[in-house]
C-alpha cells in the first residue's frame, strides 16, 4: 500500500517509477535498467531488506553513487543510524508521512 502511494505521488510529480517487491529484485531491475536516478526502499522486505539493498548498491561501482530514500516504520535513533551508516542518503519514518517533504527530499538528491 505504501510502495503504490509513494508511486503516485512521484508519478503525479512527474517521475517515471519503476517497484520492485524486496531488495533483491530492486538489484536485477536495476542491472537492466540504467537510466534509474534514485532508489526509494523500506527496510522491512522479504529476500534482501532495505539495508542489505543500500549496502549492495554501495559495494557496487556501478550504483555506489545512485542516491538512496529509506521510507520505514522503524523510526528509532538506531534504525535511522543504522539506514544512514549502510548508506542511505536520507531517512523517513512512515508515521506522520509527508509527501511534500518526499517530494522535496527527491529534488534535493537528484537535483530536479
Amino acid at each position: 500500500t505504501v510502495r503504490q502511494l509513494q508511486r503516485s505521488i512521484l508519478e503525479a510529480a512527474g517521475y517515471r517509477v519503476s517497484t520492485a517487491r524486496d531488495g533483491r529484485e530492486a538489484l536485477e531491475r536495476l542491472a537492466d535498467e540504467s537510466d534509474v536516478a534514485l532508489v526509494v526502499t523500506d527496510v522491512e522486505m522479504p529476500e534482501m531488506d532495505g539495508i542489505e539493498l543500500v549496502e549492495a548498491l554501495r559495494a557496487d561501482p556501478q550504483t555506489q553513487s545512485l542516491p538512496v530514500i529509506v521510507v520505514t516504520t522503524r523510526g528509532g535513533d538506531d534504525d535511522r543510524r543504522r539506514g544512514i551508516e549502510a548508506g542511505a542518503d536520507a531517512y523517513m519514518t512512515k508515521r506522520g508521512f509527508d509527501q511534500q517533504a518526499l517530494l522535496e527530499t527527491v529534488e534535493r538528491l537528484i537535483g530536479r
